[in-house]
């Protein structure tokens, strides 16, 4: 029942969208949609000749992103991730050939950065308050408590069986680093298959997904906020088949000792990174640029210039005195 009311309301919220949206630009009519999936709303705008194909397409784009929330999220107790937290540690627990695929590219994205993206780190969400909270700081001892369950190490992949197994009791995976991403991708595998050439998929603006070009328009703009003053941009870019990930202190945090604590934890340390404002990458994929958005952050300026990926850009802001933001040549 759940899921055709959904459906009802996702074609009404498209259509009445489209109703709203009748200026043609270049011979283009507009349209858009958006779902509120993964713990913030994702928006699709789109351009084409034929709105109906377009409000197709959008719907469909949707549904992906709400079956992925249904598959991903550690929120919803029948998930197929909720699950594999529950059942792993156990015996091997068989998963989807889509989830093993992503777990994979999670350890080698562990592997490449260090252990700094690291998708164990739910024990130390919950310890610090950033699991349905927004956060506190943790009673004394349960930072070395939590750091005995963190560290991809204990994420035991089985291609052969395609089975999941923890290396040992209370490991816990959080999606929350990787979620977006994946799904923005697969948004606009969606659109592609649909024939749109044009349109811009945002998961919360913190992910994002630059299709082609809007009318009149080479690339699409965004604006990045500044992380001191969210009523300012301190940087323009223009994206075209492209996509923008932001990862910054604003997003979740709260203040204890005089400090500002984030929700971007170093799994190293038990803590959240403390030296970055934000983080913008730029890259082919967003799966990509959500997933190196944290390395960067925690990791500083120079190991972010030493080891950035192939046709990145990457826009950092520093919590430092004098012009804190600029790209990382």
């Amino acid at each position: 029942m759940k899921t055709f009311v959904f459906a009802m309301l996702l074609a009404l919220s498209v259509a009445a969208l489209g109703r709203q949206a009748k200026a043609r630009h270049s011979g283009l009519v507009r349209q858009e949609g958006s779902i509120d999936a993964m713990g913030s709303v994702t928006t699709v705008v789109a351009y084409g000749q034929d709105q109906a194909r377009l409000r197709s397409a959008i719907s469909d784009a949707l549904r992906e992103m709400q079956r992925l929330d249904g598959m991903l999220s550690n929120y919803k107790p029948r998930s197929e991730w909720s699950e594999m937290n529950r059942l792993a540690a156990q015996q091997p627990f068989k998963v989807s050939h889509e989830l093993f695929e992503l777990l994979a590219a999670c350890v080698d994205y562990s592997r490449k950065s260090e252990g700094t993206f690291d998708i164990s780190v739910g024990p130390l969400m919950k310890i610090w308050g950033f699991y349905k909270g927004s956060g506190h700081l943790p009673a004394e001892g349960a930072i070395a408590d939590a750091l005995q369950r963190v560290g991809y190490q204990n994420i035991i992949l089985d291609s052969k069986t395609r089975t999941v197994r923890f290396a040992r009791e209370g490991v816990e995976l959080d999606p929350g680093g990787v979620g977006k991403g994946y799904a923005v991708d697969r948004m606009i595998g969606v659109l592609r298959n649909e024939g749109v050439r044009s349109a811009l998929v945002s998961a919360g603006a913190s992910s994002m997904y630059a299709l082609g070009d809007p009318p009149n328009k080479s690339g699409w703009e965004i604006h990045l906020m500044d992380p001191k003053n969210p009523l300012r941009s301190v940087e323009s870019v223009t994206l075209r088949d492209e996509s923008l990930s932001t990862s910054g202190s604003y997003e979740k945090f709260f203040y204890a000792d005089g400090k500002l604590w984030s929700h971007i934890m170093d799994p190293r340390t038990g803590r959240p990174s403390q030296a970055m404002l934000s983080v913008s990458v730029i890259a082919p994929r967003t799966l990509d640029s959500e997933v190196w958005a944290k390395p960067y952050y925690i990791l500083g300026r120079q190991w972010t210039a030493k080891h950035k990926e192939p046709g990145f850009r990457v826009f950092l802001c520093e919590d430092k005195p004098g012009p804190p933001c600029s790209w990382v040549n």
